[in-house]
């Protein structure tokens, strides 16, 4: 008699004619599978009824994905904040420690057949797998992303990870929370065999049930380094490394991932009971439920492109300059055609050469480099913008110059592609003044460096139509960054909030703080740089303009010697000179060594986004984008705003609360 399941809604279950268990999962409703609770129970019945099947009626099982992107890309995070104490955390991580356990020891073979990602509690599930293979398409991934949510894998993912990949690159894997192209993830260990294509996953699978394969795990001599001292050493080398990069204070959860290594790294079951009580605290931790929200927002910002017909696979830039060849490159990176097209083709030149050590960094492959190197395209004349779908204008800020520009395409360009222009502080309605249909032009204002900050900001001028704002966000992420909407005004948002910031920094430094406190007092807050060096790192003629454009520059507040504005006239324009704020050598800026106390600089960190909080939330109560949260995401991903902190507007209500909550008691 056929095993059957009744019920089940996220997964399909079925025996074939030889035996091997097919359970595929297909989450209903969503588009990617994740391991939430009604899943995880479905599952639960999948793996009793294979318990129960009587000896020789199944002899394998398989779990694969019905997905098209997806095997299992982890936990089902709307379903953490329901976890709010140690013990509820503990109580569901048991169930489901459990549930993987006894799939560990089905006397059968258990196959996890890896199309899409497999990441977090997706790779932790496919670990428990006897055998794991995983197909070569681009768009399968591998990984642990934990340590951006504020926690570690914390369904035995490490010891699972350690025992397979070997501690270093188990280790690695985890701490970086880097995407694993499969090849990447064969040669660690963590899948043990590789097919061209999701379509040849099933029959490698039988053959793996049928043959009784198993993982081997990490080699002799990779086990070898659990031992002590070479484990300790590992230990170390992995903090400082960790340490360089992120702040402990800040973002604990690597931290704790090493200390649970170091104590009970050649102690499986050791490690697996302490993994559970380090994991508990983390998850209810300010940290993890705040950069779940930061996840949250970057969802929010990529269900705000409307899923429509528009398609964009040819950009034509116009402007070489170091934003407009840097926006031309990263359309090829992200498998577009683009032309660039400038009157000085020498700027051309230079662009085309910045963009090869870009693609050089991004694209994997002579093949694949050779396709990006001929996708983008020397234009002088514009003779592509013809073809273009979105052309993108991105020269000097000059409103007489840009107003001919779009005067001289409007009638050239596809009545169907998108006129945008990366303005960063013109009105759009200014700069539409004369075109014949003003309602075509939108903003795409891009960040710098371009390949780095994932914000792009889709500007809406008073005439521009909801249609061209849809195709705009289309485009951007398309090219795989997060749209904002934003009202024209000056600043838009993220300039807006950050320049009070910088303005901040300049007064404080003009009334006698030292450059390297206050930059110290930034990171101390959670900021990915200091003002100080990001003005520099930006352009101090760029920085000055905007602080006189939207009246910050302090001598306009009444202090006397704006020492931004003299640097400038000095040319001393920061890193591009050589010297700004700081002399730069080779690339850096040369600090003095100074120490100050932890009270010092969290006094002064405080003091110096003050003006940003302000002004965040102003940005608010004007409308500039839709609601806080999009005040919260433009911030955050539009300026590297500590992420650990949820966004300027919920940092300063929780902070607001705290203090209420004090002074209550």
């Amino acid at each position: 008699m056929p095993i059957t399941i009744p019920e089940l809604k996220d997964w399909t279950f079925s025996v074939d004619y030889e035996g091997i268990a097919w359970a595929v999962a297909d989450r209903e409703g969503e588009s990617m599978n994740a391991l939430g609770r009604r899943p995880t129970e479905e599952l639960d019945k999948i793996v009793s009824a294979v318990e129960g099947a009587e000896a020789g009626e199944v002899k394998g099982l398989v779990l694969i994905s019905g997905k098209d992107t997806s095997f299992i890309a982890g936990a089902d995070i709307n379903e953490f904040d329901n976890f709010d104490t140690d013990d509820k955390i503990k109580d569901a991580v048991k169930q489901t420690l459990g549930l993987f356990d006894r799939i560990e020891k089905l006397p059968v073979p258990v196959v996890a057949a890896i199309h899409g990602y497999c990441l977090g509690g997706g790779l932790e599930l496919a670990l428990a797998c006897h055998w794991r293979i995983a197909d070569r398409e681009e768009g399968t991934r591998l990984g642990f992303p934990e340590v951006k949510l504020g926690i570690f894998p914390g369904l035995n993912g490490t010891v699972r990870a350690i025992r397979s990949a070997g501690p270093v690159d188990g280790m690695t894997a985890m701490l970086t929370a880097k995407m694993l192209r499969p090849s990447a993830a064969r040669a660690m260990g963590l899948v043990d065999q590789l097919v061209p294509t999701r379509h040849n996953l099933r029959w490698a699978a039988r053959k793996a049930v049928l043959k009784k394969l198993r993982s081997k795990g990490a080699p002799w001599w990779k086990k070898l380094m659990l031992k002590q001292p070479v484990r300790g050493m590992l230990a170390k080398q992995m903090r400082q490394k960790t340490a360089a990069k992120i702040r402990e204070e800040h973002y604990p959860a690597p931290f704790r991932l090493i200390d649970l290594f170091e104590t009970c790294g050649d102690d499986p079951e050791g490690m697996r009971l302490a993994e559970t009580q380090l994991f508990a605290p983390l998850f209810i931790s300010d940290t993890a439920r705040n950069l779940r929200r930061v996840f949250k927002l970057s969802e929010m910002l990529k269900a705000d492109a409307p899923k429509g017909t528009f398609k964009p696979r040819k950009v034509h830039v116009i402007g070489a300059g170091t934003m407009g060849g840097d926006i031309a490159a990263w359309c090829v990176v992200s498998g577009m055609q683009a032309s660039l097209q400038d009157l000085d083709e020498g700027q051309i030149e230079k662009a085309l050469s910045r963009a090869k050590k870009l693609f050089k960094k991004r694209v994997r492959g002579k093949t694949a480099y050779e396709s990006a190197v001929a996708r983008l395209i020397a234009d002088p004349h514009g003779k592509y913008l013809r073809q273009a779908d979105v052309i993108i204008e991105a020269v000097a800020e000059k409103l007489d110059v840009k107003q001919k520009i779009f005067a001289e395409i409007e009638g050239k360009a596809k009545p169907d592609a998108v006129l945008a222009t990366n303005t960063s502080s013109l009105k759009l309605e200014q700069i539409a003044a004369p075109l014949r249909d003003r309602g075509r032009l939108v903003g795409i204002h891009f960040f710098n460096p371009v390949a780095q900050l994932p914000l792009v900001e889709v500007v809406r001028g008073e005439a521009t139509r909801e249609e061209e704002i849809g195709k705009a966000c289309a485009f951007v992420t398309a090219i795989n960054k997060l749209p904002l909407i934003v009202k024209s005004c000056p600043g838009f948002l993220v300039n807006r909030v950050l320049a009070p910031y910088m303005m901040e920094a300049v007064r404080l430094y003009q009334e006698g703080q030292p450059r390297e406190k206050i930059d110290q007092a930034a990171l101390k807050f959670g900021m990915p740089m200091g003002p100080m060096e990001l003005m520099d790192m930006v352009g101090l003629d760029i920085c000055n303009k905007v602080g006189e454009e939207l009246s910050l520059a302090p001598e306009a507040q009444g202090t006397a010697g704006n020492a931004l504005a003299s640097l400038v006239k000095q040319g001393k324009l920061g890193k591009k000179t050589g010297h700004g704020f700081y002399e730069w050598v080779d690339g850096k800026p040369k600090r003095k060594d100074m120490q100050f106390s932890d009270a010092e600089l969290t006094r002064l960190g405080e003091e110096l986004v003050a003006p940003l909080l302000a002004e965040a939330a102003r940005a608010e109560a004007e409308g500039v984008v839709a609601d806080a949260d999009h005040v919260d995401a433009g911030v955050i991903f539009g300026t590297g705003f500590a992420p650990f902190r949820g966004g300027p507007l919920h940092y300063a209500k929780t902070k607001s609360g705290a203090v209420a909550g004090q002074a209550a008691a």
